[in-house]
């Protein structure tokens, strides 16, 4: 089992907190043709989906490590941590995978407005047909 140690602010800043994993968990998570696995992350008080995206080997290993979000950029062909640009960074609380192991769930506390870059709370903020009835 892999972990690391806490890391955080005297100022208040949310505590990065390393998740434990195995190397048999980590050989179990099924990547595409492409090597990267969908994940999503959630918020962790309210429940809400706040945004999509995906990961490789090495940006999941780093996750899990760090307790922070590091995902992979297909565009840019490299990886980003969530928030190293914009301040709104992502502090796991819980990472699971479903049954299939091919899709990655992480429950976080997402630090300052929200998880989206057009500076909305979640990126699911858009609803398909009238939302007001």
């Amino acid at each position: 089992m892999t972990t690391g140690t806490p890391t955080g602010t005297p100022t208040g800043t949310p505590t990065a907190t390393p998740i434990a994993f195995t190397e048999a968990e980590l050989a179990a998570i099924q990547f595409n043709v492409d090597g990267l696995v969908p994940a999503i992350v959630q918020e962790h008080r309210s429940g809400q989906v706040l945004m999509f995206a995906w990961m490789n080997a090495d940006t999941l290993r780093e996750t899990l490590e760090t307790g922070r979000t590091v995902f992979w950029s297909r565009s840019r062909q490299e990886r980003w941590r969530k928030g190293d640009t914009s301040g709104e960074r992502q502090w796991i609380r819980e990472a699971r995978y479903d049954c299939d192991a091919d899709v990655l769930l992480f429950v976080v506390e997402q630090e300052g407005a929200g998880a989206c870059h057009t500076g909305n709370h979640s990126c699911f903020y858009r609803s398909f047909g009238d939302a007001g009835c």
